[in-house]
């Protein structure tokens, strides 16, 4: 049975380049999305650029320019980032469109009108100096757990999410001045009515969830649901669509992550689709959701809380593959330092597939990792080069032969090719994306050393039917391998489906049809040299 998947990627800020933390973070939602689409799932694959929130207003002020103008440069280079990396995605928007703003607004409004809206009056922190009030990243606070420094939406030290009274004492990051206690009146959410139900799905579904995920939200969880502001005197934003809030805005982590809603009614609408089929819960559903460490409360309670409050079914998105943190020459990617690497700058140098390959397999998947040019350059070259590259051009290039002769199948080498579509497929949807690659490797592994053991140069001189069903049995395994290479390396696989005259890519065995008077493949890939670093 076809099943209808929702895969939504992490929405970036629109306040600072793109780079490979980011997308060791989101590269499983495009693997996920191609191996579905591979088993013929009813796949729509969502994210944007989130426009909204302190670090793009931050950013505007610096420069000097609107948020408008920020959020416009940004979104165009990650749209482009992520075509240079071949995601897959069917719709990649933004939360700045008036088609999102006016969904959230009607999301909003249902939610009031289940009775899970708020007006709550409290002493919040007002800095006098810039005349307004200030919440989460624009407060410098000690976390209560830790005492670790940092802004106060999320503890940079232990993933704590502050709460309104921890950031009572803090100070003001624009002006560096001490805060103020002034009333003020926000919505809030009744998250606490909701507990029950989001531990209810937290046992339903965190199975299926990697360590991090079923750990930050049990955390969470033990510690208590509390209701949450959802809107915020802010200036730019998602207006709030009741009255007496017209200076407010709707809080960026609300509006952001219905973003994969809305997102999915905008593809629906456009494509003659039911956006219902994929949200509502219909016994066909499955909803991945890609993201940093940083992010999986977010993601595993507050969104799946909020599609809870609309009280329409909404299917709760029920697996979270969640990274850890990848970090740069032994260095926290910073902002301030620069040493992220932009995505713009690496494809320029390197193979999207390289670059692919290397998110999963030296990856932050279970722990963090680190990214240097000497382990890109080790990867791609001792796996990438010499045993797929290799295995590909001296099959399909060899010496003599102009085609793909008619053999007969290697019955050892059938049976590893169809083992490893089941055990990959498997560990795909186990989120174990790693160990799948290395599978595949196992199997390029395998048909390298079947390669050597029949000696087909001997072969092509001495006993010409079996040289024809070695080199015949081997154009399969590159026909397979096209298939199973899809999720990861895109590029490559596209080559080789070409080549051999293969369609789109299925997650099933398929032969190699004889061909003669094939031209030459060119070579898949160059080396690379201590010359490719940035």
């Amino acid at each position: 049975m076809k099943k209808n998947i929702i895969v939504g990627c992490a929405w970036t800020y629109a306040n600072s380049d793109i780079h490979l933390g980011h997308i060791s973070a989101y590269m499983a939602g495009d693997i996920l999305a191609r191996y579905h689409r591979a088993c013929g799932d009813n796949v729509i694959m969502v994210s944007g650029t989130d426009a909204h929130g302190t670090p793009i207003t931050e950013r505007a002020i610096k420069e000097g320019v609107t948020p408008q103008e920020i959020v416009d440069r940004y979104h165009a280079q990650f749209a482009e980032a992520f075509k240079g990396l071949n995601f897959s995605y069917d719709l990649y928007t933004s939360t700045a469109t008036p088609y999102h703003s006016q969904k959230v607004q009607e999301l909003l409004l249902q939610i009031d009108k289940n009775g899970f809206l708020y007006p709550k009056t409290e002493t919040a922190g007002f800095c006098p100096k810039c005349n307004k009030f200030i919440y989460d990243r624009e407060v410098l606070v000690t976390c209560p757990k830790c005492g670790t420094e940092s802004k106060g939406d999320q503890c940079d030290g232990c993933s704590y999410v502050f709460l309104a009274s921890d950031l009572l004492a803090g100070k003001c990051r624009i002006c560096g001045g001490a805060t103020e206690q002034k009333e003020n009146t926000n919505l809030y959410l009744k998250l606490s009515a909701l507990e029950p139900e989001m531990k209810a799905h937290f046992h339903r579904n965190s199975g299926k969830w990697r360590d991090n995920s079923i750990n930050e939200t049990a955390k969470f969880l033990d510690m208590g649901l509390h209701d949450r502001a959802v809107t915020r005197d802010l200036n730019w934003g998602v207006s709030v669509p009741f009255p007496g809030y017209e200076n407010k805005k709707i809080y960026v982590w609300v509006e952001a992550v219905f973003g994969y809603l809305t997102a999915t009614m905008k593809y629906c609408e456009d494509n003659g689709l039911d956006y219902k089929d994929y949200w509502i819960n219909n016994g066909s559903n499955r909803i991945y959701l890609a993201h940093g460490k940083d992010n999986i409360v977010f993601h595993t309670i507050i969104f799946p809380a909020l599609l809870e409050s609309l009280k329409q079914n909404y299917f709760l998105p029920d697996v979270n593959a969640a990274t850890e943190f990848l970090s740069i020459n032994g260095q926290k990617i910073s902002k301030s330092l620069g040493n992220g690497y932009p995505i713009a700058d690496m494809l320029a140098k390197f193979p999207s597939d390289s670059l692919r390959y290397f998110c999963v397999a030296n990856g932050p998947e279970q722990k963090d990792s680190n990214f240097t040019f000497p382990q890109l350059h080790a990867l791609h070259n001792g796996e990438i080069v010499n045993k797929l590259g290799n295995f590909v051009n001296r099959t399909l290039n060899f010496k003599g032969l102009t085609g793909i002769p008619a053999g007969i199948m290697s019955v050892e080498l059938e049976s590893a090719i169809k083992n490893t579509y089941k055990e990959v497929g498997k560990s795909i949807e186990q989120l174990q994306l790693k160990f799948s690659l290395e599978q595949i490797f196992t199997l390029i592994d395998f048909g390298n050393k079947y390669y050597d053991t029949k000696k087909p140069w001997v072969l092509f001189n001495e006993n010409k039917q079996e040289f024809n069903s070695v080199i015949y049995s081997c154009c399969v395994l590159i026909a397979n391998l096209s298939n199973l290479l899809e999720p990861f390396m895109p590029d490559t696989a596209k080559k080789l489906r070409d080549h051999l005259g293969l369609g789109a890519a299925k997650w099933e065995y398929v032969t190699a049809e004889p061909k003669e008077n094939m031209p030459k493949l060119d070579a898949l890939f160059a080396r690379l040299t201590d010359k490719d670093v940035l």
